[in-house]
C-alpha cells in the first residue's frame, strides 16, 4: 500500500470509532424525539455540518460524475440510512436495539465478499473461515441464551419483523454502496447531497406519519448534537477512505465495530448482555483477525 493510501485507510478506519456510538445514541434520540422525527433531525444536522465542511457539489460536477455514482450510490445510501435509523428506532426495547445493531454489522463480511467477487481483492482461502466465524458470532449474539435454535431465531425475528427486516436490508445495502463508490466515484464526493436527501425523505415520512410533536429537552438536544456531529465525522472519514484507501482493510477493520458498539451500547443503554453475547463478540473478533492475516499477504 502506498503512503497516501495508508493515510486514507487510517482516516477511513477512524469512522469505526464514530460509528461505535451510533446504535446507543440513535436509540436515545428516538426515545426523546420519536423514531422518524429523531432520525430526521440527526441527518439534517449531519448534512449541515458536512456541507459547511465540504460544500455542496456544483451542477457541473454532478454532470461530470458517473451517473452510477450520483444516482446509484445516492439511492443506496438513502435507503441504507433510513433502514438503519428506523430499525433502531422501531426496536421494541433496548436489548433488541443491540441485536438489531449486530444484524447491521453483517455488512463488513459482505463487503469483503463483494469486493473479492468484483476483483477489487484477490481471493484467498483464509477469507472463508474468517467470514464464517464472524457471521457465526453474530448469530450467537442474536440467539442470546447460548443454545442455537433456528426456531428460536425465527421467533425472535417475528416478534418485530419490520425492525429486523430493515436492519437486514441495511446490512445488504452498505456493501453495495462502498464497492460502487470505489468503482465509479473516481474522486467524486457527493456525501453532503446524499445526507440532505436522507433528511428530506425522513421529513416527508414524518409529515405523513402519526408520530406526536417533538419536544426538545436539554438532554435531547445534547444527544442530538453529539450524534449529528459523530455521524457527519464518521461518514466523512469513511467516504474519503473508500475513495482513496484500501477497501478490504477498511472492511476487515470494521469487524471491530460490533465490539466497540456493544461496549458503548451496553453502558449507555444500561443493558446487561448474556455470556453468549460476549462469546459471539469474541468470534467476530477472531474472524476479523483471520481475514486481516489472509488479506495482508501479497502475491
Amino acid at each position: 500500500m502506498s503512503a497516501p493510501s495508508s493515510r486514507a485507510t487510517l482516516i477511513g478506519l477512524a469512522a469505526i470509532l464514530c460509528w461505535s456510538t451510533s446504535v446507543g445514541l440513535f436509540r436515545s434520540v428516538a426515545e426523546h424525539l420519536g423514531p422518524v422525527g429523531g432520525a430526521a433531525n440527526v441527518f439534517s444536522l449531519s448534512a449541515l455540518l458536512v456541507s459547511l465542511r465540504f460544500g455542496l457539489p456544483q451542477w457541473a460536477q454532478l454532470r461530470a460524475w458517473s451517473p452510477v455514482y450520483v444516482w446509484g450510490c445516492g439511492l443506496i445510501f438513502v435507503a441504507y440510512e433510513i433502514g438503519l435509523a428506523l430499525s433502531i428506532g422501531f426496536a421494541s426495547n433496548r436489548t433488541q436495539t443491540l441485536e438489531l445493531g449486530m444484524i447491521n454489522y453483517l455488512w463488513p463480511s459482505l463487503t469483503v465478499v463483494l469486493a473479492t467477487a468484483l476483483g477489487l481483492q484477490r481471493f484467498r482461502w483464509g477469507l472463508v473461515p474468517g467470514v464464517l466465524l464472524a457471521m457465526l458470532g453474530i448469530v450467537m449474539v442474536l440467539q442470546g441464551d447460548g443454545r442455537f435454535s433456528i426456531a428460536g431465531l425465527w421467533a425472535n425475528v417475528l416478534s418485530n419483523p419490520l425492525a429486523y427486516g430493515l436492519a437486514l436490508a441495511a446490512a445488504l445495502l452498505w456493501p453495495c454502496y462502498s464497492v460502487l463508490a470505489r468503482l465509479y466515484g473516481r474522486g467524486a464526493n457527493a456525501l453532503s447531497l446524499f445526507l440532505w436527501a436522507v433528511a428530506l425523505c425522513l421529513w416527508v415520512h414524518y409529515a405523513f406519519s402519526d408520530e406526536p410533536a417533538m419536544h426538545f429537552t436539554v438532554p435531547a438536544l445534547l444527544q442530538l448534537a453529539a450524534l449529528g456531529g459523530l455521524t457527519a465525522l464518521g461518514y466523512s472519514c469513511w467516504d474519503y477512505g473508500i475513495r482513496h484507501g484500501d477497501l478490504t482493510v477498511m472492511a476487515v477493520g470494521s469487524y471491530f465495530t460490533p465490539v466497540l458498539s456493544a461496549l458503548v451500547g451496553t453502558v449507555w443503554l444500561s443493558v446487561t448482555p448474556s455470556w453468549s453475547f460476549w462469546k459471539g463478540v469474541a468470534l467476530v473478533t477472531l474472524g476479523s483477525l483471520i481475514c486481516w492475516y489472509s488479506t495482508r499477504a501479497r502475491a
